[in-house]
């Protein structure tokens, strides 16, 4: 029996997953998570390590490398990314390669989750497919007829940098962007400026005695019925909407697929968003787009690394 490898590489901690395809689908038998190294050569030697450990000699089909980039995934290298400072010139892909005896695929985290969502989750049966990350960012993965989308620079699918709205919260280096509106670090500034808006009119909002105002903490405000946190919600949705349309509007995508906090806070988010792509969208190219949330969960991370050594292993 073959196993697939998955690395899937943040700037705090990496993991390695160890996958098999059975006929009831595909499956996770091990998983194994370490705090990311500062050296490369030293990470990937490490995750190498537990990877040739973890398989137990059973043969690799396929390895894949899931990393926020930017990158080249011809080549399999970082160039200087954010969250890994030193990570450069080195193909990851050829290092892992050699040393595991399998092929390898390195690809942008947001265009690996899309695949996995689209291979096995809430975009099964999809033939054109988006996929929004929606989490401490909006990162954007786009699956058309079952390749990832990528570009000349691999920049493809980059819409948190869209500027929605003259004005409003940062996100990706520009305010009023999509990302501003819609992703952790926006919806934190949303209710920061809302909120104080209340309480300069003596209502001050559930959330803001919370010891850390994030997205839970608002998202719980507005499920007992704060006003102010319901606000932020309709603010982020409309803005989810107004983003959407246009995407549809440009891909006709048969289906866009949301993650992270939309998973979690669709009853908040679904009426405004939907308002948005009513007033906003080409009627007929909304009827052919289902809008779902995602579907793999916590375990995202790790199926997006095991979908790229999938794809590794065709």
């Amino acid at each position: 029996m073959s196993v697939y490898i998955g690395l899937d590489i943040g700037g705090t901690k990496c993991a390695v997953s160890v996958g098999i395809e059975e006929t009831s689908g595909f499956r996770i038998i091990q998983r194994e998570a370490i705090a990311t190294p500062a050296d490369q050569l030293e990470a990937m030697s490490r995750l190498c390590s537990l990877a040739d450990a973890m398989r137990e000699n059973k043969s690799i089909a396929g390895i894949g490398i899931s990393v926020g980039g930017p990158l080249d995934a011809e080549s399999g290298t970082l160039h200087n990314p954010p969250n890994l400072p030193g990570w450069r010139d080195v193909s990851l892909t050829k290092l892992v390669s050699e040393r595991l005896h399998a092929p390898c695929v390195l690809e942008n985290d947001a265009n690996a989750c899309a695949l996995a969502e689209w291979r096995w989750g809430a975009g099964q049966g999809s033939r054109n497919m988006i996929f929004l990350t929606f989490g401490t960012g909006l990162g954007s993965g786009i699956v058309l007829n079952g390749e990832i989308l990528r570009g000349v620079t691999g920049d493809a699918g980059e819409v948190g940098h869209w500027r929605l709205f003259d004005f409003g919260p940062a996100g990706y280096g520009k305010l009023g962007s999509f990302e501003g509106f819609c992703s952790g670090g926006g919806l934190r500034q949303l209710a920061l400026t809302i909120g104080e808006q209340h309480r300069q009119n003596g209502d001050v909002p559930a959330y803001w005695q919370a010891e850390k105002i994030d997205a839970k903490a608002v998202a719980d405000a507005a499920h007992a019925g704060d006003v102010a946190a319901l606000e932020v919600f309709a603010v982020c949705g409309n803005a989810l909407g107004r983003g959407l349309a246009l995407m549809i509007d440009f891909l006709n995508p048969d289906c866009i697929v949301l993650g992270s906090i939309y998973a979690r806070s669709s009853d908040l988010l679904e009426d405004p968003m939907r308002r948005a792509l009513e007033r906003e969208a080409l009627p007929h190219a909304l009827q052919g787009v289902r809008i779902v949330p995602a579907k793999l969960g916590d375990s995202l991370g790790d199926f997006a690394a095991l979908a790229l050594a999938k794809r590794a292993s065709e």
